[in-house]
């Protein structure tokens, strides 16, 4: 069991977010009387989109609410004047609005605002205003270049003069990159350098390329063309694959030479906190390397970047000390050479005091400092309401004296704002502050009573804001104790917030805090409660149990009863849904019928408002073993007996041993020990895993953790399970140090479009190493010359606002105690928050490919777009409607996305011979963009689907009836259907024979030429393109007559236990009249008694019983039956007999059913019923075997010996009568036998007469009918043809074939005379037996 804990207390978050400003000047609330404070104005220099209406920012606060003025060009700017003009409702933001017209160039100038009240009068910066340009590329005529191969060559770009200046960047006129390499690489302003030309630099052309910003476009200046010199032109492969391409092409190696910059040395002039970029191009063959020394000292790493192939070198947040010399080195095989770069760092003014605001009480002192640094040193000038100060009424009470002024025995009407401006000739800063007189009593901002709850030992804070002039002093009381409270376990704060260290129970109570000065007093209350944390107090053990058992995972909890309880299980650390198989407890989790899935990491997880605790084990599912087979009876098993008598030796600042004397095992080898440790400072009571050993040892060196009082116990594992906990072992504390480590997962991701949440994994309790761990935050906009911001937080999180939207920032996270920092962090990459795309795909273009696929393809939107990380372009289109008349479509819109930056895709699933729309959008990570113009087309006609239905009926034997409906979707202009069939008989197959129909008719009747055989029939519909997808079915198998009891057409049944193996019975069926015995028809009967053996598979009772299967040929039916709640899903699992398995899932149901299809005749096979949560066992399977495909159900008697004996001896006898009747004639007398003559000579006479016929029209027999599907006369059928008569008794020919039922068509006195002429037949005689 590993346990984790996580306190988060009510004010534990926002005591992180505010530690950095726990000190804090304190404001005046805005109902006092106070002089105007400027709190949002446009940046310095300003640039804005021509295309946009202009805003320029100006707000302040102030009581009363100031009123607002502008200048332009140092002079007063008349709003009301300027009908394009107007400032915003209590702001004093500027809007220049050109919907009506304009230009917004006549706009711009120096800007700069006042807010003005009673009190004073506040200065915004003065605000450069310009509009962006993206002028033309100047025409320009360029001839072609003629070079030498090996020569260097400089590509000039010159990009027109833009605002802000343009991206530039080279590619070729069909719109390809330029590859760059060490040879061949752009450089900083803008030109294309060529360490060398090679003979495969004339395969393209090269045309600079400058993208404006603000207009988002791109400008392309007329394509190069080079002409390469060459001394050896040979095969371009042939060069590659010499080991020495310049020698192989008579290019002569040369030494490097610098092309930009020139000679051996240059200067460069840098302002302090932007990047210096130092960039080193040099030619030469082969083309240089080039490297980057610092004169006197070394780069400095953590600020430096080699960038273009180590041609440029970056220093970024320039300082002092980065002055000095840079060289960079170029060399190769021929030789080196250097160039010196002397940087020198200038500075616009910075801060060292920036003027706050002075609040001070009548006859009161106080200083305004305003101190500033740059290079050259900045000048300092003072004003006062936006006047220079020498010019402004004098004031007794004001001194100035440099870059301070001194302000004494102040009185009542002297509020005013003073504004401090440092400058030199790189910039200037202008800071307001004001000096407000005010008369009043103590008051509390916060508030009252209010309620704080922390939980016990954490760290909190008691938040008291206050304000009174002169400046009220606080102190804080608990309980209404006199004294007010001190010691190391507070520490109070000047803005009157007390932070507790460490909350005890002690703590608990009401505490007041208390602000005075001579005018009065004032108090709040803060009550705070201690909380007892929540505690696993017996979590989950490590546990393996066997497939099918049941389990128990505890998790008893321990919580302050005064909060909200909320238990939660997780399964690999994602939330666990518990279904019918498992039940939550409140001290546990149970799972009936463990499976394999069941196995993994379950962790219990506690929380309250304030805390929680988790606590994670591991479930391993074994798989069910066989009982053992010899008689011995195995001894039971059980966990093992928990370790003891555990000793600390060899005791060291970062190891100890640990040794323990094992428990017993109880019959199951012990496996492995678990380790574990708890410490009392971070999360005491919380035990977490260590290590784990092989059970072999009972002696181990424990890595140790600096500042971690640690206690260990052991647990013993064996395959039952875990044993219980150790007795712990004495405490051992290490010594501590800063961290070795930092914080991992560091990631930066926008939740908003205007900010960055900062996130990363905080060290554990064996990483902090010592005391108070915190975290130092840092980040910067990447690639700008921004300085590093930075924040030291307590939490895991830092969110970073009023960022652009989506760019990259640079971003570390650094852990730091009491003992020191951590190593210098790895620098991350993240990303501030996106905005939806602004613009739509554009030029969209489609291709009919086929009747169901179009291809698209678009012009991609410019980066600057996207706002975003791009995810996809993706297509929406919808059906409109079909070319054909009256059917009804859906017009759901569906969606297709194309991921990544990519100019092209393909639409497929589309429907044939429709109307369609579609349109494109942008996708990014915030969603889709704007929506492009919507584009129309049609699909050619296409192939139908197949037809909605298919049925074969067989009235009788000589007729098969096909129906068939209409396809679903015709995908064009039905013209007719096609149908192929053909006759089969187990694995012999007729002819094909093909019939077509006109696009209405869907009923066709078949004349069977064979009633012996079945029908296999293709049905398909064609258009104008061709044939759809083919229906497929088979004509019904003929019934099964042989057993003439009820019985006989019923079902064949099985039923047998689930605990059990069934073999099918046979049963011989005998048929005979008087003492003859005819024929033996063995029958396969397939059934048995009901099943009464149950199948349990949970311990709460649920259990499956009464399983059969009703077969057939090539279907079979099962059913069974349980007592399973309800929606409860099964598995139905069979297995033939060549080892292929199948599973179907079926819903609950009571009896349950399905029908297995597609089965194979004479198949046998093994079946399993269970719940979808357990799995089959071993011997819990029923078998049953479909019947053949024909069974032979009648014995042709023309076969049989007793048969032909017979009638040879009657052919004999027939033979004496006439030899005895010819003697008798030729005699000329009477011969006793003559009345028996006479009637077999009656008998011919009946055969020959006309007067007989069938006995029924519809049984004639069709021409071919006694003819098998080889076009041979079939000897034996597998089935009598009497099976499939009306009734009454089948006659045979000598060969065995079928000849139909005779009647005599005579009146009914000599039908009564004679009977039926079917008795006196010698074979109606034989059959009559049967």
């Amino acid at each position: 069991m590993v346990m984790q804990q996580y306190l988060l207390t009510y004010t534990g978050v926002v005591f992180a977010l505010y530690l950095h400003h726990i000190i804090r000047a304190i404001e005046v609330p805005l109902d006092l009387p106070q002089p105007p404070t400027i709190t949002k104005q446009s940046v310095k220099d300003y640039i804005v989109d021509p295309r946009d209406n202009i805003f320029i920012d100006c707000e302040a606060k102030g009581n009363p609410v100031p009123t607002f003025s502008w200048t332009r060009n140092g002079k007063f700017f008349n709003v009301a004047k300027d009908p394009k003009v107007s400032m915003q409702r209590r702001s004093g933001t500027l809007v220049i609005d050109f919907r009506g017209g304009g230009r917004p160039e006549d706009y711009e100038g120096e800007y700069q605002c006042f807010a003005r009240n009673e009190y004073g009068t506040a200065l915004s910066s003065k605000i450069l205003l310009q509009v962006s340009r993206s002028p033309l590329w100047p025409k320009e005529h360029l001839d072609l270049v003629e070079i030498d191969e090996g020569s260097p060559l400089t590509l000039k770009c010159n990009p027109p003069p833009g605002l802000p200046p343009p991206v530039v960047f080279w590619m070729s006129s069909s719109m390809e990159p330029i590859h760059q390499d060490k040879r061949v690489s752009q450089g900083q302003n803008g030109d294309l350098y060529f360490s060398n030309v090679l003979l495969q630099d004339a395969q393209t052309d090269y045309s600079c390329n400058a993208r404006f910003h603000f207009t988002h476009t791109i400008q392309q200046k007329n394509p190069y063309t080079l002409k390469i010199q060459t001394k050896n032109p040979h095969n371009e492969t042939s060069f590659r694959n010499h080991t020495d391409m310049y020698s192989a092409r008579g290019v002569m190696e040369t030494t490097p030479s610098f092309m930009y910059p020139y000679g051996t040395s240059s200067n460069q002039i840098v302002l302090r906190g932007v990047d210096l970029l130092l960039e080193c191009i040099a030619s030469g063959v082969p083309a240089p390397d080039i490297m980057w020394h610092k004169k006197g000292g070394e780069l400095p790493t953590d600020k430096t970047k080699l960038e273009n192939f180590n041609k440029a070198l970056r220093i970024t947040n320039v300082s002092e000390e980065d002055s000095g010399e840079y060289f960079c080195l170029a060399s190769n095989k021929m030789g080196s050479i250097r160039h010196t770069i002397s940087v020198r760092v200038k500075a616009a003014p910075y801060w060292l005091d920036e003027p706050q605001n002075l609040i001070l009480a009548p006859a009161e002192d106080g200083r305004l400092v305003c101190r500033a640094n740059g290079n050259p040193k900045p000048t300092i000038q003072w004003l006062v309401n936006g006047e220079p100060i020498e010019s402004a009424p004098p004031n007794p009470s004001r001194e100035v004296a440099g870059d301070t002024i001194v302000f004494r025995d102040t009185q009542i009407g002297s509020s005013a704002v003073y504004q401090c401006n440092a400058s030199n000739e790189h910039g200037y800063l202008l800071a307001n502050a004001f000096v407000s007189v005010l008369d009043v009593p103590p008051r509390i901002l916060s508030p009252r009573n209010q309620l704080i709850k922390v939980i016990q030992y954490n760290r909190t804070r008691l938040d008291c804001p206050f304000f009174g002039s002169p400046i009220p002093t606080l102190r804080w009381f608990k309980n209404g104790q006199g004294s007010a409270l001190d010691g190391e376990n507070y520490q109070r704060h000047e803005n009157g917030s007390l932070e507790i260290n460490m909350a005890r129970k002690e703590d608990q109570g009401i505490y007041t805090c208390v602000a005075t000065n001579i005018l009065g007093k004032a108090e709040n209350q803060v009550r705070l409660e201690i909380k007892d944390p929540t505690r696993i107090v017996r979590g989950p053990e490590d546990l393996a149990v066997k497939r099918g058992s049941l389990v128990r995972l505890d998790c008893r909890i321990k919580h302050d009863s005064t909060l909200k309880l909320t238990v939660t299980w997780l399964k690999d650390d994602t939330p666990l849904y518990i279904g019918n198989r498992m039940k939550k407890e409140d001290d546990g989790l149970i799972i009936y019928g463990v499976a394999e899935k069941d196995q993994g990491d379950y962790t219990c997880v506690a929380s309250t408002e304030l805390d929680k605790d988790s606590a994670k084990a591991f479930l391993t599912v074994l798989a069910v073993v066989s009982a053992p087979t010899n008689r011995m009876t195995a001894l039971p098993k059980e966990r093992p007996e928990r370790p003891r008598d555990l000793e600390l030796t060899d005791l060291a600042e970062r190891s100890v041993r640990l040794t323990w004397i094992p428990g017993d095992d109880n019959n199951s080898p012990i496996t492995d020990y678990v380790v574990q440790f708890e410490e009392d400072k971070f999360q005491p009571g919380l035990w977490h895993n260590h290590s784990r050993y092989p059970g072999s040892v009972n002696s181990a060196v424990l890595r140790l953790s600096p500042y971690v009082n640690y206690q260990f116990r052991v647990i013993a594992v064996n395959e039952v399970g875990s044993s219980l906990p150790s007795p712990p072992s004495e405490r051992y504390h290490t010594l501590g140090a800063s961290p070795e480590i930092n914080p991992t997962g560091v990631q930066g991701a926008g939740t908003q479009k205007n900010n960055m949440e900062i996130t990363w994994t905080p060290l554990n309790a064996t990483q902090a190493y010592g005391p108070n761990l915190r975290y130092i935050v840092k980040w910067r906009q990447r690639d700008t010359r921004e300085s590093w911001s930075n924040e030291t937080v307590r939490t895991t999180r830092h969110v970073v606002w009023n960022t652009p939207i989506y760019v990259p920032y640079d971003i570390k996270v650094q852990a730091e105690n009491d003992f020191g920092r951590a190593p210098e962090p790895d620098v991350i990459i993240g990303y501030s928050g996106e905005d939806y795309p602004k613009a739509p795909p554009t030029d969209i273009r489609l291709k009919v490919i086929n009747s169901t696929a179009v291809s698209l393809q678009w012009n991609r939107v410019y980066p600057d777009t996207i706002q975003g990380q791009l995810k996809e372009y993706r297509a929406y289109f919808w059906r409109e409607s079909s070319l054909l008349k009256n059917l009804w479509v859906s017009k759901k819109r569906q969606s297709v996305g194309f991921v990544g930056d990519r100019p092209r895709g393909i639409v497929s699933r589309l429907f044939p011979y429709s109307n369609y729309k579609l349109e494109m959008v942008v996708v990014n990570g915030r969603g889709d963009g704007p929506r492009s113009e919507i584009k129309e087309f049609t699909t050619p006609e296409g192939v139908p689907s197949v037809p909605r239905y298919f049925r074969i009926r067989q009235p009788n034997l000589e007729t098969i009836t096909l129906e068939w409906g209409h396809p679903e979707h015709p995908n064009g202009i039905l013209t007719g259907y096609n149908l192929r069939y053909q006759a089969f008989n187990g694995t012999k197959t007729g002819r094909t024979l093909v019939e077509t129909f006109s696009p209405n008719q869907t009923r066709f009747t078949l004349q069977r030429t064979d009633p012996i055989s079945r029908y296999r029939f293709f049905l398909r519909a064609r258009t104008q393109v061709g044939d759809g997808e083919s229906i497929v079915e088979e004509s019904p198998a003929p019934l099964n007559e042989a057993t003439p009891t009820p019985a006989a057409t019923s079902l064949p049944t099985t039923t047998v236990s689930l605990t059990s193996t069934t073999t099918i019975a046979t049963t011989t069926t005998t048929a005979a009249t008087t003492t003859t015995t005819v024929a033996s028809t063995t029958t396969t009967t397939e059934s048995a008694p009901t099943a009464t053996t149950k199948q349990d598979f949970a311990t709460n009772g649920s259990s499956i019983w009464n399983v059969k299967a009703f077969t057939n040929s090539n279907w079979a039916n099962i059913t069974w039956s349980h007592n399973f709640s309800a929606g409860t899903d099964f598995v139905v699992e069979y297995i033939t007999s060549n080892n292929t398995v199948r599973s179907i899932p079926v819903k609950a149901q009571t009896p349950s059913s399905v029908q297995l299809a597609d089965l194979t005749p004479g198949m046998t096979y093994q079946l399993w019923v269970f719940p979808k949560w357990s799995s089959p066992s071993e011997n819990s399977y029923i078998t049953f075997t479909t019947s053949s495909a024909y069974t032979k159900n009648h014995v042709d008697i023309a076969t049989q010996g007793w048969f032909i004996g017979l009638m040879c001896a009657i052919a004999l006898l027939v033979l004496i009568l006439l030899i005895v009747c010819f003697i008798k004639r030729s005699r000329g007398g009477k011969y006793p036998v003559r009345e028996k003559v006479e009637v077999l000579d009656h008998e011919d006479h009946k055969v020959d007469d006309p007067s007989f016929d069938y006995s029924d029209e519809d049984n004639k027999e069709p021409p071919g009918s006694h003819t098998s599907l080889d076009g041979t006369i079939k000897q034996e059928s597998d089935d009598s043809l009497v099976d499939y008569g009306e009734g009454g008794e089948g006659q045979f020919n000598e060969d065995g074939s079928f000849i139909g039922q005779y009647t005599v068509k005579k009146d009914k006195e000599e039908t009564e005379g004679n009977e039926s002429s079917e008795a006196t037949s010698p074979v109606n005689a034989i059959y009559s037996l049967a």
